[in-house]
């Protein structure tokens, strides 16, 4: 072949490579037809036709490009597939992207455009598709204005104030199936903004206000490790939106057509995508399970997770008892919260109750906060509004509170509204209940050491009555171990995580005062291994406790006949109960040791 021929040919194929590569636009003279697609310049993400089983079922959407898993990520006709392969997507001689079908259009993006055939559509390596006007780089529409399913980093979702425009997710009414489905994940604006899965209009699942760290109903969102948050809500808008740490990790989170928030990352040596969170995941998650004014928590309930708040009571008991927490609680019946020596109990480690309705003021700090909500008599509970930087800011309530649950780490400090019987606040201390004690055995009791047998000292205390109904959730049934004749039996747990069993004497007791009196001053004296350890005792008007450690063991019969009567409990107890505790003392002086 002559050397100028085959020079002519050389560059003939040095010309035509560029357009054997997918370009990642659409201009007025280059549609995109089905079975073209686009790739994004850095080759992530990819544009085209699409159909999931059902051939006559075609959609224009976009998915990951570069992973061997077909990931859809965003679906421009999900609720109007084309049933041929006719369709078309090409920018209109007005300037706007239009889908065609059979030449008729299918959708258009219907935005004005200055001037004609000064626009193109281009393929984002984030994943947006745009439409830029050329003559000002200006973008006109774009793709992440409208989400489907996904979101994906740099993506927005919240509302525009400006336009009105609300960006939002919406499930796949199947894994096969891209049309709009019954779940979606919104912010509601209201109040503090959150967002909210719901099941049409129902509320599934809230994840919490923006606290200045991370959304307070997701513990786990440490910012820094995989992606960066932020949160914005002014005068033009209130959205969220995430960026990569390290952008070549691929992460995405979706409302699937399951009814879960899912976060899913993409792990190259198995080449496949990885959940590492998701929403609901556990009873407490579900929004309303313990109705108004309770509370959720799975990690110190022996059966049933829905508890009252402090200075709160069950609506229905019957449902209660049946473990349906949905009718909530209401303020037990007399509570006087309005100038009456009321105050307020600090409820740790919680999401806060649903803000849609609570108030927010930035200019407060804390303690101005508890001043204007103790100034407000329908002012329920307050907290910071932002938690970073030692806190800041007035969140408070108005009313009931919804949706409180108890975390184990990541939670936020609550402030509840109590009476001031609940609080324990303007009680005197009596001596010893009336009685003709005086102040050296109450100062001995209060102070004294004593030496057990292991040579080490234990220190009695007086515990507020604030603290034992916050401890036992206001002596909610579903901490009680066991009554008696005496009273009941509560379990509970102090602020620094002990857990204790709270012995409770009941007004109609037949255990006197005498015997009260005595089994403090006789326990407080006796320690061994083989009796309960006693704390020490709440004494506040009519109320009289003693405070033991709690052993979540069986009950002392089970330990003498092997007989499992009542387990998880601390009938051990019944040792210092009653006229037992005359024989234990006996025993100690006449035999010096204690056997079970």
């Amino acid at each position: 072949m002559p050397p100028p021929k085959m020079f002519l040919q050389f560059l003939l194929l040095l010309l035509a490579l560029p357009f054997c590569t997918p370009a990642d636009t659409i201009t007025p003279t280059r549609p995109l037809r089905d079975g073209d697609f686009l790739v994004s310049k850095g080759a992530r993400f990819a544009l085209g036709f699409f159909f999931l089983g059902n051939l006559n079922h075609r959609y224009v959407g976009i998915w990951y490009y570069n992973i061997s898993k077909q990931t859809v990520v965003w679906v421009l006709n999900r609720d109007d597939p084309i049933n041929d392969t006719s369709g078309v997507l090409s920018i209109h001689t007005r300037g706007n992207l239009v889908l065609y079908r059979r030449d008729s259009p299918l959708w258009s993006t219907n935005v004005s455009v200055s001037s004609v055939n000064s626009t193109v559509a281009q393929l984002l390596d984030t994943g947006n598709l745009v439409l830029i006007q050329n003559d000002g780089k200006r973008v006109v529409w774009q793709g992440f204005d409208y989400p489907t399913d996904t979101m994906l980093p740099y993506m927005k979702l919240g509302l525009d104030r400006r336009t009105g425009l609300n960006r939002f997710l919406t499930s796949w009414k199947s894994p096969s199936d891209p049309g709009t489905g019954e779940y979606s994940y919104k912010m509601e604006v209201s109040g503090s903004p959150q967002l909210f899965l719901q099941k049409g209009f129902d509320l599934i699942w809230r994840n919490g206000p923006w606290n200045g760290l991370r959304l307070a109903g997701v513990p786990e969102m440490n910012i820094g490790f995989l992606f960066n948050a932020s949160f914005l809500n002014n005068e033009d808008e209130v959205s969220v939106v995430f960026g990569m740490v390290q952008p070549s990790i691929l992460s995405r989170l979706t409302v699937d057509s399951d009814g879960l928030v899912h976060r899913y990352t993409w792990q190259e040596s198995d080449r496949k995508w990885v959940a590492f969170w998701f929403a609901p995941g556990e009873r407490c998650d579900n929004y309303g399970r313990r109705g108004p004014n309770g509370n959720c928590n799975l990690y110190t309930a022996d059966d049933f997770e829905c508890t009252c708040l402090a200075g709160f009571e069950p609506k229905s008991a019957r449902e209660w008892s049946l473990r349906d927490g949905s009718g909530g609680c209401v303020r037990i019946q007399g509570a006087n919260l309005c100038r009456s020596g009321e105050g307020f109990i600090k409820v740790a480690q919680v999401k806060v109750p649903d803000t849609s309705a609570a108030r927010v003021d930035t200019t407060l700090s804390l303690e101005e906060c508890r001043e204007e909500c103790l100034n407000n008599c329908n002012c329920s509970a307050y907290t910071s509004a932002n938690v970073s930087g030692g806190g800041s800011g007035c969140l408070s309530w108005y009313g009931d509170l919804m949706d409180t649950r108890v975390f184990t780490k990541g939670g936020q400090a609550l402030f509840l509204r109590v009476d001031a019987v609940t609080l324990g606040k303007g009680r005197q201390h009596k001596a010893l209940f009336n009685l003709s004690l005086n102040d050296t055995w109450l100062a001995h009791y209060s102070k004294a050491k004593q030496v057990n047998e292991s040579g080490t000292n234990s220190e009695l205390q007086l515990f507020d009555l604030s603290t034992i109904v916050a401890a036992t959730n206001n002596f909610s049934f579903t901490n009680k171990l066991g009554r008696g004749g005496f009273g009941s039996v509560y379990k509970g747990q102090l602020s620094n995580g002990q857990e204790i069993a709270v012995k409770r004497l009941s007004k109609d007791s037949r255990q006197g005062v005498e015997e009260f009196k005595n089994e403090v001053t006789l326990i407080a004296k006796l320690q061994h291994r083989n009796l309960v350890k006693l704390l020490g005792c709440c004494i506040e008007e009519e109320e009289k406790m003693l405070i033991y450690e709690y052993l979540p063991n069986k009950s002392l019969d089970s330990f003498i006949f092997g007989i499992d009567v009542l387990s998880s409990t601390i009938l051990l107890i019944s040792f210092t109960f009653g006229s037992c505790i005359n024989i234990i003392w006996k025993n100690y002086f006449n035999h010096s040791f204690i056997t079970n």
